[in-house]
């Protein structure tokens, strides 16, 4: 990775270099981007920026100043899907101030920036690990149609358990039965390899990859633990490398949370630790797991400001059609050890000090990650100021499948948010820990949760094939 302005230059020099793309990010969480002619960067070009309109990207921008993106050099990395030899760098957005810019406060990767500057303020720690686990699906075919006279979506995956009926090679795989499914059955294995190479190239390591639980291709890769403010960046880079890589091999890859009807959702379990100067602060042999008092109010802050933090974690509707019971979703506020059922799941495999750690299950891949890791760390860190223990509080441990509980016990449990709305809802009345150190502006989230609501009435209204089925005919 590059560490200055001569290392860029070297870089373009090295690969033939000939278009310079900056990735933008917008309140989305989907790439924007700008190119130049390799000839046209220089050293201006750090510091100067590329002008750009920041309204246009979703924000809620007060500021009269014009707006200016300053690339990274330490995120230059060559572009393997464009033809054209091509250097793609990410950065920051600033406000042009005289006589210096200023960062915007709400572009996503400043929030993170400063979530990290609160927590070492704060004196809890100063690194924050975390370690995404990307689920998505695989299609070999999709379509969609809303028209007032034609709603519908068709898709397909050569592999799936519906296509056993079509002439072929007879290489299906049982609904639900994809779990580490092995070759001939596992056709995109090629696809997820090359996937995993071209993010080693841009120095984001792999764990592994693997077949998901769903038979009609979903996939998983998960990445190492990595510092919070780039693993962010990371996130950005391993959706984009899925999706380019995906199109090259002829399929379609998507991280919607549950595209399809009975099937496996995908989330994007997030891990979790904090270290000061260099050590562990969540490891502890006497406690709980293993997991030291300050990792317990950390996940009593998680706990505690859950419905709000699914409006940052799982912010499409379609995110709640995944977190349903029935499957390894988790819809239960509450934390326990190797249980996938509870919100909050320490790994008992983690047995390390230095990687004790847990994951907290409701996120998924439609959010934008710069907003969703710094959410969680300013929780986290707002339980641990305020000594939020999660066992006093009656969310757990809980040792069991709480699927199987009968039902008196469940009606005694918390549950999360059933739709956005309730989320939005949250969000709204809870957000102080956000605001606090003025990490997350105000008209930043208010903003987001105007557009959300209105997302939420359109899709509202529009009629869906199901209720056809359940109500044409009464």
């Amino acid at each position: 990775m590059a560490k200055s302005v001569q290392d860029v230059l070297e870089l373009i020099k090295e690969h033939g270099i000939r278009m310079i793309d900056f990735k933008m990010v917008d309140i989305n969480g989907q790439y924007r981007h700008v190119t130049i002619p390799a000839e046209n960067f220089s050293e201006d070009t750090m510091k100067s920026g590329i002008g750009f309109d920041a309204s246009n990207y979703g924000y809620a921008v007060v500021e009269k100043s014009d707006m200016v993106f300053i690339p990274d050099p330490d995120t230059a990395v060559v572009d393997p899907f464009c033809q054209i030899p091509t250097l793609s760098m990410t950065g920051n957005a600033m406000i042009i101030d005289s006589p210096e810019n200023r960062p915007l406060a709400q572009y996503p990767r400043n929030i993170v920036l400063a979530a990290e500057q609160y927590m070492k303020d704060s004196g809890v720690a100063d690194t924050m690990l975390i370690l995404p686990e990307f689920e998505f699906y695989l299609f070999d075919q999709v379509g969609w149609e809303v028209q007032p006279n034609s709603i519908s979506v068709q898709l397909d995956a050569n592999q799936s358990y519906w296509n056993s009926g079509v002439q072929g090679m007879g290489v299906v795989v049982p609904k639900q039965k994809n779990y580490h499914i092995a070759k001939p059955f596992d056709q995109a294995y090629e696809c997820r390899s090359e996937m995993c190479m071209h993010m080693k190239d841009m120095g984001i390591e792999i764990n592994y990859h693997h077949p998901e639980v769903a038979a009609s291709g979903q996939f998983e890769i998960e990445p190492q633990l990595g510092k919070m403010s780039e693993m962010a960046d990371a996130t950005m880079m391993i959706k984009y490398i899925i999706h380019n890589t995906a199109l090259k091999y002829g399929k379609s890859a998507t991280f919607m949370p549950k595209p399809i009807y009975g099937e496996a959702g995908s989330g994007m379990h997030v891990h979790m630790l904090l270290l000061k100067d260099g050590e562990p602060v969540f490891s502890d042999d006497n406690g709980y797991a293993h997991l030291s008092e300050t990792a317990h109010y950390f996940m009593g802050g998680l706990l505690h400001h859950i419905a709000s933090l699914c409006a940052l974690t799982n912010p499409s509707t379609n995110s709640f059609k995944r977190l349903v019971p029935g499957f390894e979703a988790p819809v239960t506020v509450g934390y326990a050890t190797s249980n996938r059922s509870a919100v909050i799941r320490i790994p008992a495999y983690a047995k390390a000090p230095n990687k004790r750690r847990f994951e907290l299950r409701n996120p998924d891949a439609t959010c934008n990650p710069y907003f969703c890791y710094a959410a969680l760390l300013m929780a986290g860190l707002d339980g641990v100021k305020n000594k939020i223990d999660p066992h006093k509080n009656g969310w757990g441990p809980y040792d069991m499948n709480l699927y199987n509980l009968p039902e008196e016990e469940k009606k005694k449990l918390k549950g999360l948010p059933t739709s956005l709305e309730e989320a939005l809802d949250a969000l709204e009345k809870d957000h102080d820990y956000l605001t606090a150190g003025g990490v997350f502006p105000e008209e930043l989230l208010l903003n987001f949760i105007k557009a959300k609501r209105q997302e939420c009435r359109q899709l509202a209204a529009i009629p869906n094939p199901a209720e056809f089925e359940k109500y044409y005919n009464l």
